[in-house]
């Protein structure tokens, strides 16, 4: 089957738009100029506060004001931690040297803990990723991190520290003597065979867990030890080892930034809704990100999202000129036998994948953004493809309606319908309702009357009626709506749900599964949007009137005053209390001699 597909683009967002929807999550910017030239990056907790600064501050260094009057435009991208973005500015800086950025060299690196690929291996800090073979964790951006782990390794396992090469043939020769570390008791002496590779690899297996933050066995160690030292009354050891299990508990592994294990690698993910794809691209050199593209591609005929895929890596892989020969993606497709196609499922390839997949729902996120801003009307038609899809409508919601009973203790009983067009808020058709035929606080049956008069008025003044009608409330309050459109014989002409508070279930008539929706779903958000605002609209109008019912009773109570007069000192002193503590002659100023009498002596017995 062939696709064709168009890479669609909306026009070039400006930098204002740009800055409105970036991101409130730690991550790298970058800025470049109207070449497509890049002139900066940084790093940032917050990369909207962080980028937006550069635009709102008065900057003091000339060079600063240069670099903001050149920037055309910014790419981003999010990363988990403000340390993940510390070691990703890092990679790009040195990837990229851009002219406004201090020039990092290759040879000062952030610093790894190394376990040597050897016999009775090392265990040792290094800035030199070396192919060897070798385990390298981290990278870390502190040495106090280093340092603090090496003293806990070496605290808890005895290792030697020589560099010697401690083969079989060497030790049965008796080439090694004992050194002062032996004598000191930080180490068993493999050099002499005082200790078997099997019981030095059981520590380095137990090290290998601590480094990538699995040190569940070596926390019931320590607190056993600790425990222990208490028991035999040494305070001042057991506080040692006390300390040592804070530090690990409060030690977070490694970055997924950077990890020379992944190694010249492609990663692709994707996300989608009912009209677009978004696909992002992370580049992979030496186990550190040095490119980060997301491909935004307009759906023509329901493409799947393997298609879509397969379409783009081809795409992405031309355009940026890799020639990785494996690429990570989130499920398996066919790009022939040159390429080697993995799934991750589990450790950093998972972790980078995630990364990924994350950058791509931001992407979506903020063109979405962008997309209401510049262009409302693509905006609500993606919102009214994807309802109708999620909701499994014959029609587009373009009208919605919504219904939500009020009554607080059985009292003043409202309804309010609220009005919601093309996924927007149409407040010039919202709708009160008081409760006529119904005694008591009955929901069910207020539910029943309001959705007839609502559409016993539409039908005889003719007006057009909504493609959706949504009911604040489960089962019952739908079947009492139903009941109207029955006897309005509008049952099959408008569709009916119910949503209930508790786990946002949408019931449908006769079915008695509800439907749930993702919640971060767009169709859900609308929802429970349109219930809200019903939910406060007919609140403000159940306030209103027993406010309203709470004045006119007590003002009605004296003789002689009737509803235009309180209306007028309502107007005049606006509430009940000035009226009641006002003067005589500043009631005769608004109601004349003879009616502000009658108020003064009620208030005044």
């Amino acid at each position: 089957m062939q696709i064709y597909i168009i890479f669609g683009y909306m026009s070039k967002p400006t930098l204002e738009i740009q800055l409105k929807t970036l991101p409130n999550e730690p991550g790298v910017y970058q800025y470049f100029d109207a070449d497509g030239i890049i002139l900066y990056v940084g790093k940032a907790k917050n990369l909207k506060k962080r980028v937006s600064s550069y635009f709102t501050k008065q900057h003091d260094y000339g060079k600063t004001k240069v670099l903001v009057k050149k920037i055309a435009s910014i790419k981003h991208i999010v990363v988990n931690s403000e340390t993940d973005a510390l070691l990703l500015e890092n990679n790009l800086i040195k990837k990229h040297q851009p002219r406004y950025n201090v020039l990092l060299k290759d040879d000062k690196s952030y610093p790894w803990i190394c376990i040597k690929n050897e016999r009775f291996p090392r265990v040792f800090s290094t800035r030199r990723v070396i192919k060897d073979g070798s385990e390298y964790f981290g990278p870390y951006t502190s040495m106090k991190t280093v340092t603090t782990l090496l003293d806990l390794i070496k605290g808890l396992f005895k290792l030697r520290t020589c560099n010697y090469d401690l083969s079989e043939t060497k030790i049965d020769s008796g080439k090694y003597k004992v050194c002062l570390e032996y004598h000191l008791g930080n180490c068993k002496g493999p050099c002499e065979g005082l200790q078997t590779l099997e019981d030095y690899n059981e520590g380095i297996n137990a090290i290998r867990d601590i480094l990538k933050g699995n040190f569940k066995d070596s926390l019931i160690q320590f607190k056993q030890q600790m425990v222990h030292f208490s028991k035999s009354m040494q305070f001042e050891d057991a506080q040692v080892i006390k300390e040592k299990i804070e530090v690990l508990e409060n030690y977070q592994a490694k970055s997924t930034i950077v990890n020379p294990k992944i190694s010249n690698v492609d990663v692709f993910s994707i996300v989608s809704d009912e009209s677009y794809a978004y696909v992002n691209f992370l580049q992979l050199s030496f186990g550190s990100i040095i490119r980060s593209h997301t491909l935004e591609i307009k759906k023509k005929l329901q493409e799947s999202d393997k298609d879509l895929l397969e379409i783009a890596i081809v795409e992405l892989r031309q355009r940026f000129h890799s020639k990785s020969k494996e690429i990570y993606v989130p499920f398996k497709i066919n790009l022939g036998k040159k390429v080697k196609v993995s799934v991750p499922q589990l450790g950093d390839k998972k972790h980078i994948l995630d990364l990924s997949i994350r950058n791509a729902k931001y992407h979506r996120l903020e063109q979405l953004k962008q997309v209401k801003i510049v262009d409302p009307d693509r905006h609500a038609n993606r919102i009214m493809a994807q309802m109708k899809s999620d909701l499994r409508l014959k029609e587009e919601p373009r009208h919605i309606e919504c219904f939500d009973n009020s009554n607080i203790q059985g009292t003043h009983p409202v309804a309010a319908c609220v009005v919601f067009k093309n996924g927007k808020p149409s407040k010039k058709d919202y709708r009160h309702f008081n409760i006529k035929t119904v005694e008591g606080p009955d929901d069910f049956a207020s539910m029943e009357e309001v959705v007839y008069r609502r559409y016993k008025r539409m039908l005889d003044e003719k007006q057009s009626l909504p493609q959706l009608i949504i009911i604040d409330g489960g089962k019952g309050q739908l079947s009492s709506a139903l009941k109207s459109l029955d006897a309005l014989q509008l049952r099959k002409k408008i569709a009916i749900i119910g949503i209930a508070k508790r786990l946002e279930e949408l019931f449908y008539p006769d079915d008695p599964i509800p439907l749930y929706l993702d919640k971060k779903s767009e169709t859900l958000k609308i929802i429970q949007q349109l219930r809200n605002e019903a939910h406060r609209f007919g609140i403000e109008h159940h306030r209103n009137k027993r406010s309203k019912s709470a004045l006119n009773t007590e003002l009605e109570t004296i003789p002689g005053i009737g509803e235009k007069t309180i209306v007028e000192l309502l107007k005049e002193f606006k509430s009940v209390k000035r009226i009641a503590n006002a003067k005589l002659d500043e009631l005769e100023d608004v109601v004349g001699a003879s009616r502000a009498n009658k108020i003064y002596n009620y208030y005044h017995k």
